[in-house]
C-alpha cells in the first residue's frame, strides 16, 4: 500500500514539546528568605488591657493575641456616617481606580509572557504583477517578461526556551502581578485609615472650635463684670485693658481652627473624588464614635503574610530572583525553529493546485560583548541581595510599627486618665476663682491664671480623646487589617 508524503509541520509539534521539556532554567529557584523568630512585637509582654477613665471614650481596650483583624475594621467605630464615608471612597477614589489599573496592566503582560512557551501561528497572503529581463538569468535574447505572483501560506515560529530564560520570564511577571496587587491592596487600607482619620480629625477640630467659642462666651462675661468693677472702682484701667486683651487673644485662635476644618474637609473631598466645593460637611461629632474595646493582635508571623507592603517586598525579591536566571540564559545559546506550508501560482484559479512548504532552524550565540553580558549577570545578583535586603528591613519595620501603635494605645489610656483628672480639678478651680473674683475675694490675675490651666486642661482632654480614636486606627493598618484582594483570583504560573 502506498503511502502519502508526510506534511513536514505535522510531525513539529511533537519535535516541539520534546526540545521544550528538555530545557533547564537556570539562575535560583526562589526561596522565601528565613524571618526573626520572635514571639512578641515589643520588649515587653502586653498588658490583657488599657487603663480605663469614667469618661465617654475612656474604656478600657483589651488586647486579644493571635486574633485575626476584620476586614471592615472601621465598623467597630459605630458610626454609619463613617461607613457611609469609607464606601463612597472606595467606589469613588482616583488613587483606588489608579491601582487597579496598574494591577489590570500587569495581569493582562502576566497573561501575554505565557504565549512565549507555545509557537505563534501566522497566516499571509500576498499578490505581486513583476517584471523581469531575462537578459539578467543569462538569456540575452530573451527580453523582457511581465508576470502575476500569488501567495498564500502558513508560517510557524518557535523559540526553544533551552535554558529556561522564557520560563524565568514569566515567573518575573507572575511575581509583578502579585507586586501590583499588594500595591492596590495597600492603596485600599491606606485609603480607608486616611479617610478614618481625616473624619476623626474633623471631629477634633469641630470640638476644638466649640470649646473655643465657649471660652469665648465665658471671656465675654468676664470683661462684663471687670467692666462693672471699673466703674465701681474696684480695679484699675489696667485689669479691665488685660480683660480686653485677652478676649481679643481669645477670638484670634478661632481663624487658624476654623481653616484647619477646612483644609481637613478639602482634603476628604479629594479622598471620595470629588472637587473640593463639592463636598457636603459631614457634621462629624467626637460623641458619635464608639471606641472599639476588643482589639485583636495577629501573631508577629501571621503579620508578614498580611501586610501588603511585606508581600510586595517578598514579591519584588521574587521578581529579582527571576531576573538572575534570565540574565544567566541570555549568555547562552538560543535555538528557533520555523516551517511554513502555503501555495504559489501565477494565476488566482490556480492557487490551490500546489503546495509550497519550507522547514529551518536558527542557532545563535553571544560570541563577543565586551563583558556586557557578564556585567548584566552580575548586576542582577547585585540587585537580587538589594531586594532581599530590603525585604527584610521592610519586615523589621513591619513589627516596629505595630509595636509603636500598641505601646502608643497604652499610653494613650494613661493620658486620657491624667488629662481627665487634670480637666476635672481646672474646672472646678475656675469656678471657686471665678466666684471670689465676682464677690472681690480674687484678683483678675488669679482667674486669668485659672481660666489658662481650665483650657489647656480641657484642649489636652479633647486631643488626648481624638488620639486614642487615631492610634487604634494606626493599629489596625499596621496589623494589614482592612480592604483585601487576595480573595481575589490569583495568577497560574505558566508551566
Amino acid at each position: 500500500m502506498a503511502q502519502s508524503p508526510m506534511n513536514p509541520l505535522s510531525a513539529a509539534p511533537s519535535f516541539l514539546l520534546v526540545l521544550s521539556l528538555s530545557g533547564c532554567a537556570l539562575g535560583p529557584d526562589y526561596k522565601a528568605p528565613e524571618l526573626p523568630s520572635v514571639e512578641r512585637y515589643g520588649a515587653t509582654a502586653l498588658p490583657a488591657q488599657t487603663v480605663s477613665t469614667p469618661a465617654p471614650g475612656g474604656q478600657a481596650q483589651r488586647f486579644l493575641s493571635a486574633r485575626e483583624v476584620p476586614d471592615q475594621w472601621w465598623m467597630l467605630f459605630g458610626s454609619e456616617k463613617l461607613n457611609a464615608l469609607v464606601n463612597e471612597a472606595l467606589s469613588a477614589s482616583p488613587s483606588v481606580a489608579s491601582a487597579n489599573a496598574a494591577l489590570r496592566v500587569a495581569q493582562a503582560n502576566l497573561k501575554a509572557s505565557g504565549a512565549d512557551l507555545y509557537p505563534s501561528v501566522d497566516v499571509s497572503t500576498s499578490g505581486n504583477r513583476q517584471k523581469i529581463d531575462t537578459g539578467s538569468f543569462g538569456n540575452p535574447g530573451g527580453g523582457s517578461t511581465i508576470y502575476n505572483l500569488f501567495n498564500a501560506q502558513v508560517g510557524v515560529s518557535y523559540n526553544i526556551d533551552l535554558f529556561g530564560g522564557t520560563r524565568r520570564g514569566i515567573e518575573a511577571q507572575i511575581a509583578q502581578a502579585d507586586f501590583q496587587r499588594y500595591q492596590a491592596e495597600a492603596a485600599y487600607q491606606t485609603l480607608i485609615a486616611n479617610v478614618v482619620n481625616a473624619a476623626i480629625q474633623e471631629a477634633l477640630l469641630r470640638a476644638l472650635l466649640k470649646g473655643q467659642q465657649a471660652i469665648i462666651s465665658d471671656q465675654e462675661k468676664t470683661l462684663k463684670v471687670s467692666s462693672t468693677q471699673f466703674t465701681l472702682g474696684a480695679i484699675g484701667r489696667s485689669e479691665l485693658l488685660s480683660a480686653k486683651a485677652q478676649l481679643a487673644s481669645e477670638r484670634a485662635k478661632l481663624p487658624p481652627l476654623r481653616l484647619k476644618l477646612t483644609q481637613v474637609q478639602n482634603q476628604l473631598a479629594v479622598y471620595l473624588g470629588k472637587p473640593p466645593s463639592a463636598q457636603v460637611a459631614s457634621n462629624f461629632d467626637l460623641a458619635e464614635l464608639k471606641l472599639p474595646r476588643d482589639l485583636p493582635v495577629s501573631l508577629p508571623s501571621t503579620l508578614v503574610r498580611q501586610r501588603p507592603d511585606v508581600l510586595a517586598a517578598e514579591a519584588a525579591l521574587r521578581t529579582a530572583s527571576a531576573n538572575v536566571g534570565i540574565a544567566a540564559s541570555n549568555r547562552l545559546p538560543r535555538l528557533a525553529l520555523s516551517a511554513s506550508y502555503g501555495t504559489q501560482a501565477s494565476k488566482t484559479s490556480n492557487l490551490f493546485s500546489g503546495d509550497i512548504w519550507s522547514v529551518g532552524g536558527n542557532l545563535s550565540a553571544p560570541l563577543f560583548n565586551f563583558g556586557a553580558l557578564t556585567a548584566l549577570f552580575k548586576g542582577s545578583q547585585a540587585a537580587y541581595e538589594q531586594s532581599e535586603a530590603d525585604y527584610k528591613l521592610t519586615v523589621l519595620n513591619a513589627f516596629r510599627n505595630v509595636a509603636d501603635s500598641l505601646r502608643q494605645i497604652e499610653t494613650d489610656a494613661e493620658l486620657l486618665q491624667a488629662q481627665h483628672e487634670a480637666s476635672s480639678a481646672a474646672s472646678e478651680a475656675l469656678k471657686l476663682t471665678r466666684l471670689q473674683y465676682q464677690l472681690g475675694g480674687a484678683s483678675y490675675l488669679q482667674l486669668l491664671s485659672a481660666q489658662q490651666q481650665s483650657i489647656t486642661a480641657r484642649t489636652g482632654y479633647t486631643q488626648a480623646l481624638a488620639a486614642r480614636y487615631q492610634n487604634t486606627v494606626a493599629l489596625f493598618q499596621a496589623l494589614g487589617g482592612g480592604w483585601s484582594t487576595r480573595k481575589s483570583a490569583t495568577p497560574v504560573a505558566a508551566r
